[in-house]
């Protein structure tokens, strides 16, 4: 109950009554709002005496007293200025200055203002309302404490005469209720409603009037508000009784019309209007006015009350209003009027620009799209009429749109050719629209349109074949050769994945890996040169589009020769478990061919040209080995004192960078009685053989250098005028023996090693003759070529003991002779 009456003291009056208003205002609070929680709300009604108590806010909020001070307990006001403050000894809400309601929130049917409670250690805020009540503290007020009327004494009964309303800034019932006369005879007072619903009093001629009887009348009215006690304002209405006006004004028209252009400057005359009134004297004297003439209309159009000339006031636009419509009154001195219409065309000029609004835009169009997709819909029009709204709009030249138009005023922007981002990526449409009228208006807007990719070119590589070389040997994944390709689509379309093609042969893809981010290749196996020498593979280039597209390059992989091979002796065979010997005739001359080492290298070109020379001998004066082929010669005649056996150690070298050797050892029987033949006696002086290997030196350093020279310019002419070429072996003067095995999955481009892919092959013993030559039966394995040569030349030993003459045609060695150990 006490929370009950902290609400409803306010709302108590001197007599300890409710204020029904009051309780009516609490009751739809509590019913609407109830209990909130942190926080107290509190109605008073205004203008209640500084220091009044609110409420005990501290009993209200649950707080203790005694710890008020403590906490600096504090009201902090939101915005608005401090209508109270608190009591810290005691906890109750004071009021702290003049509460004036109709000063705070005017004519707001609620007056709430909103307040803090805060205390300190530890920090808490409440949430403080107070709603402040109205109560009946104004009375009425008229505008005019005298009104002044006056009236001819021929005023027809039932006339009305309206009043200015008395201002009461109470709210509800405290506002003004009811209007009262003073007792008379003449006039009584009635209401009437405006069109917004406010109510005026109106005075009513009840009885003719009679200047004779009473030129004067002195009236009161009163309003009166519905408060309690009730609250009233009067003002004095003061009527003079005129002398009759017979006449009244007369237009000479009832309707005026004219015309004026928009725009016109101010002072413009738009017409003059006449009324005449054949009284005379103040009776005859007319003003002219307008009647019930907006505000808006007020500062647009006046007239001059004495001449009724119209004028131009402002700015008169056609577009707000095509016609306006005026009541004009005529008053005379006597308070006669008459009313005419007034009505005023307004003139379209050409004073507005087209209009362009984009009512619907695609900022990106697919690339794809098909010719009449719309892109943008747009509106364009002009707020002038006849030919100054007749707009005629067209776009940019040369872009690939139109505009389509099947509504009035609206215009689709539709593509009108093939679009290809990667020509342009952007069109900035310019669109222009230009009215009819004169002087022509234009405007112009710019839509931006961004072409959108789609998957429509395949990635291109930058050579359609690449050529890589590699050295055989090479570890596990060494770089091979990077490939590239463009695609000129965008975005995921232009992301690029390289992949190694295994359509053609299964085995190719193991022998390279691709990054297939980068496209750089790298080796998943080590080659060998004298396996293969070339192979080619097939790159695809694949898009990130969908669906992907892809495009293909060839690739040449040269495999280059490294010196990886030690040189093989083919004869004299070095087979352990048999010496084989060459025999000599003792009378041998100086020079005399002996024997030939022959060996073999699977190398390829420089590093296959073989070198001998004689490392270790049983006698280091009687023979020599040929540099360049193997031959061994004797330096000198036989003597009695020498070794009847021989052994020579010759040491076989390559031209690699880092040479490999092999060595051979020859042994010779010095054979007497053996036959000398003639055809193996070649012997030159050293000096001479020196003055010919200059010579020789010099004739190839010019054929190489015209090589090196033809060469290039093949290399160029291949390039240039061939999508392809065919590597064929400069060295066919080499010594040509069989190649290994190449898989069927590569390319072989001649081998230039001295062992070729061949049925047979004839190893020489002397350079430029076959009179001193061995030749071997065909075969691709060295072990079965040293078995047959050795089963040759035993054959030719058997001939040779039965006849001599068959040395003079024997292709070998004189006297060759087998000791098997």
């Amino acid at each position: 109950m006490s929370r009950l009456h902290l609400f409803l003291r306010p709302c108590l009056i001197r007599d300890q009554r409710l204020d029904l208003k009051c309780l009516v205002h609490f009751l739809l609070f509590t019913r609407i709002l109830g209990p909130s929680f942190g926080e107290v709300r509190y109605i008073l009604p205004e203008e209640m005496q500084r220091g009044s108590v609110i409420g005990n806010l501290a009993r209200d909020l649950g707080l203790e007293v005694a710890g008020l001070d403590g906490r600096r307990a504090r009201i902090v006001a939101e915005g608005t200025s401090q209508l109270c403050e608190l009591h810290t000894s005691s906890g109750n809400l004071l009021i702290s200055q003049r509460i004036d309601r109709e000063e705070l929130c005017a004519q707001v049917s609620v007056c709430i203002r909103q307040f803090q409670l805060l205390l300190e250690d530890p920090l808490q805020a409440f949430s403080l309302v107070l709603d402040i009540a109205d109560i009946n503290d104004n009375s009425p007020v008229f505008a005019a404490r005298e009104i002044k009327l006056d009236l001819v004494e021929s005023t027809v009964l039932g006339r009305r005469f309206p009043l200015e309303s008395a201002y009461d800034p109470d709210l509800g019932t405290n506002s003004v209720q009811e209007y009262k006369l003073s007792q008379n005879d003449h006039f009584s007072l009635e209401m009437s409603t405006q069109i917004n619903g406010n109510s005026y009093p109106e005075l009513v001629l009840k009885k003719p009037l009679d200047r004779e009887a009473k030129a004067e009348h002195v009236l009161k009215i009163s309003g009166l508000d519905g408060g309690n006690p009730v609250r009233s304002g009067t003002a004095s209405i003061y009527i003079s009784v005129l002398d009759a006006n017979d006449n009244v004004p007369v237009f000479s028209q009832r309707v005026y019309k004219t015309s004026v252009p928009e725009n016109s400057p101010i002072g413009t005359i738009i017409t003059t209007l006449n009324a005449t009134d054949f009284d005379e004297g103040v009776y005859g004297e007319i003003t002219y006015s307008f009647s019930h003439l907006s505000d808006k209309m007020g500062g647009v159009i006046e007239i001059n009350a004495q001449s009724g000339e119209v004028r131009v006031a402002g700015v008169i636009d056609y577009e707000e209003a095509s016609s306006h419509e005026l009541d004009v009154q005529a008053k005379d001195g006597g308070g006669q009027t008459s009313h005419c219409k007034l009505i005023i065309d307004v003139v379209d000029v050409n004073d507005n620009r087209p209009v362009i609004e984009i009512k619907s835009a695609s900022a990106n169009v697919a690339e794809d799209s098909k010719p009449g997709t719309m892109v943008a819909l747009i509106n364009i029009y002009d707020l002038d009429t006849s030919s100054s709204g007749r707009v005629t709009c067209s776009i940019s030249d040369n872009v690939p749109f139109k505009l389509v138009s099947e509504v009035k005023n609206y215009y689709m922007l539709v593509t009108d050719g093939i679009l290809d981002r990667e020509i342009q990526r952007e069109y900035n449409i310019t669109i222009a629209a230009t009215d009819a009228g004169s002087p022509q208006l234009s405007s112009v807007q710019i839509i931006s349109i961004v072409v959108n990719d789609v998957n429509d070119s395949p990635p291109t590589f930058t050579h359609t074949e690449y050529n890589a070389n590699i050295l055989e040997n090479q570890p596990v994944g060494t770089f091979v050769i990077k490939v590239t390709a463009q695609d000129i689509d965008d975005g995921s379309n232009a992301k690029i994945l390289y992949h190694i093609s295994n359509d053609t042969n299964l085995e190719l893809p193991s022998f390279l890996t691709i990054n297939s981010d980068t496209g750089e290749l790298f080796t998943s196996r080590q080659f060998d040169y004298e396996q293969s020498v070339h192979f080619k593979i097939k790159m695809t280039a694949r898009d990130g589009g969908k669906p992907p597209r892809s495009t293909t390059c060839t690739i040449n992989v040269f495999i280059k020769d490294e010196n990886d091979n030690v040189p093989v002796i083919l004869y004299p065979v070095q087979t352990s478990g048999y010496i084989a010997e060459d025999m000599v005739p003792i009378e041998a001359p100086r020079g005399y061919l002996v024997t030939k080492v022959v060996a073999v290298d699977a190398d390829s070109g420089h590093n296959a040209w073989l070198s001998y020379r004689i490392i270790k001998a049983t006698q280091t004066n009687l023979f020599m080995a040929d540099l360049h082929t193997g031959e061994i010669r004797t330096l000198r005649t036989f003597m009695e004192n020498d070794e009847p056996k021989q052994t020579l150690i010759v040491l076989v070298t390559d031209n690699g960078r880092e040479s490999l050797s092999a060595t051979a050892t020859v042994s010779i029987m010095l054979g007497d009685g053996l036959p000398i033949l003639s055809e193996l006696f070649e012997f030159k002086d050293e000096s001479q053989d020196r003055d010919n290997l200059t010579l020789y030196l010099i004739i190839a350093l010019s054929t190489v250098s015209f090589l090196f020279i033809l060469l290039i310019s093949g290399v160029c002419y291949f390039k240039h005028c061939r999508h392809g070429y065919v590597y064929r072996s400069t060295t066919a003067s080499l010594p040509v023996f069989p190649t290994t095995y190449c898989p069927s999955g590569f390319t072989d481009f001649s081998h230039c090693g001295t062992l070729l892919k061949d049925d047979r092959y004839d190893p020489f013993l002397t350079t430029g003759s076959w009179r001193g030559d061995f030749r071997f039966g065909s075969n691709t394995d060295t072990d079965t070529l040293k078995k047959r040569s050795a089963a040759y030349q035993k054959n030719t030993l058997r001939r040779l003991s039965t006849d001599r003459a068959t040395l003079k045609v024997m292709a070998g060695p004189p006297h060759p002779c087998y000791v098997v150990k």
